[in-house]
This record gives C-alpha cells, sequence and structure tokens, in this order.
C-alpha cells in the first residue's frame, strides 16, 4: 500500500532553457506565446526591466533575447517564457509548442491511498496475462482549506498483467506519488462539486466486458494511456529513473 509523500519544486529559468546567443538560418519564425518574430521583442521586456529599442541608450538596439527549451528545443523569447513560468503554479513546464513538459509536473490530490495486486483471470483482449487490479481509496476531509466529498471509493482499475501492463503500472505509480491521478473538481457523472474527480488520466474500471467504453477489451487503452501520462510529463525515462 502506497501513501502520499511530497516532492520538492524548483521553477528555475535555467532547468527548463538555454540562452541562445543568436539565430541560425531559417531559424526566424513566430514565438508560441506572443507570437511576434523571434528576431522581434515581444512586449513583455518592458514589464521585466529588460533593454529595448525605445528603452536603450545605445546607438545600436539590442536585439531580443532568445531561449531554447531544453528537452524539446523550440524556441521562444526569453522574456515570453518568464513571463509565462509566473503562471506555473508547480514545478513543471509545457512547451506551448509541442506540449513536451519540462521539469516535474505536480498536482493537488489530496492524502489517499493506492493499492495494487495481481489476480490469475485475464481480461478481454489479453487472454493468456494475470491481471493487475488497482484499488484507489480516499476518504472526505479538507484540502488546501477546500472541503472536499470522496463518492464513489474505494475505486478498483483493472490492467492485463503484460509487460506494456507493467510498464503503464509504473508510471501510474510515478503520477500518483506527484499527485496527478485524481483532483478536486465537478463531477462529471453526478453533478457533484467539491468531490475527488479523476485527473485526465484514464483509467479501466471494468474487468470482464466493455459496455460502458471503460472496460476491456480495448486494443488502443495502453497506448492511450502512456499517451496522457506523458502529458502530464510521466514518461518512460522517468520509470527508468525510478527503478535505478
Amino acid at each position: 500500500e502506497q501513501h502520499m509523500g511530497t516532492e520538492s519544486q524548483s521553477t528555475s529559468f535555467g532547468k527548463f532553457a538555454k540562452a541562445v546567443k543568436s539565430l541560425n538560418f531559417g531559424q526566424d519564425g513566430p514565438c508560441p506565446i506572443c507570437m511576434s518574430q523571434l528576431s522581434e521583442f515581444s512586449g513583455f521586456e518592458e514589464d521585466l526591466g529588460i533593454p529595448t529599442p525605445s528603452s536603450s541608450s545605445l546607438s545600436r538596439p539590442p536585439s531580443p533575447d532568445l531561449c531554447k527549451l531544453r528537452k524539446c528545443g523550440h524556441l521562444l523569447h526569453r522574456a515570453c517564457l518568464l513571463m509565462y513560468m509566473k503562471n506555473c503554479s508547480n514545478s513543471g513546464l509545457m512547451c506551448p509548442t509541442c506540449k513536451k513538459m519540462h521539469g516535474v509536473r505536480t498536482g493537488d490530490m489530496p492524502d489517499g491511498t493506492m493499492s495494487v495486486s495481481t489476480k490469475l483471470y485475464s481480461v478481454p483482449g489479453y487472454e493468456g496475462y494475470g491481471t493487475i487490479e488497482i484499488t484507489y481509496n480516499f476518504t472526505a476531509g479538507i484540502h488546501n482549506e477546500v472541503r472536499y466529498k470522496a463518492n464513489g471509493f474505494p475505486r478498483i482499475c483493472f490492467l492485463p498483467d503484460s509487460p506494456k501492463g507493467r510498464k503503464v503500472l509504473d508510471l501510474l505509480r510515478i503520477a500518483w506519488k506527484r499527485r496527478l491521478t485524481f483532483t478536486i473538481g465537478t463531477s462529471v457523472t453526478t453533478g457533484a462539486n467539491n468531490t475527488i474527480v479523476w485527473n485526465e488520466i484514464h483509467h479501466k474500471t471494468e474487468a470482464g466486458s466493455n459496455y460502458t467504453g471503460h472496460g476491456y477489451p480495448d486494443d488502443n487503452y495502453l497506448d492511450n494511456v502512456l499517451a496522457e501520462l506523458a502529458a502530464q510529463g510521466v514518461e518512460e525515462e522517468e520509470r527508468d529513473d525510478e527503478k535505478s
């Protein structure tokens, strides 16, 4: 049984990006945040006290400060990235161009438990493999000064005990540690407010059928949930880091 822990956060500019001295031929284009050309100033420089042609006393106006995101290599104005980072509530930053997550994204999920067990039966479509059962449980309480409900718990979810299923399980454990699995919001099923709801990482809650779309067989599910985890910044290299 796995209980919640804490994780340090950092929003250091240098962790996400590195400075670019000049553009190479063919690199000029719109900044994904301000949509001005990279060779032009963004408009955020004045707010951040960065020199611009109108504010500079230099005879030759300065060029915009540019940066490149470390993981994906996309270019943007340094001033735009600094403004963008002001709106990041935790240490994860998503590239506005490709949605690649930089840093470690953490969520606002309340404390709960995640338990895992393996069973001998197979889910449809994965005959020959056992089944992984994941049980999530929460109780009502107060989190970040919000009184929340915990309707419909415990919830039992199912994965095939296959190599790819075990990979998904490892990444789901990381998502859980980072408080990304659930959040507090409005239930699309019941309409209840301030209740614990899924947080864009889909789980299968039917083991023997797929009548509601939340079960098996579903040939695309494991690939789809890997993509959803990657969108949250939980990727295979993170799994390798956890095991090393």
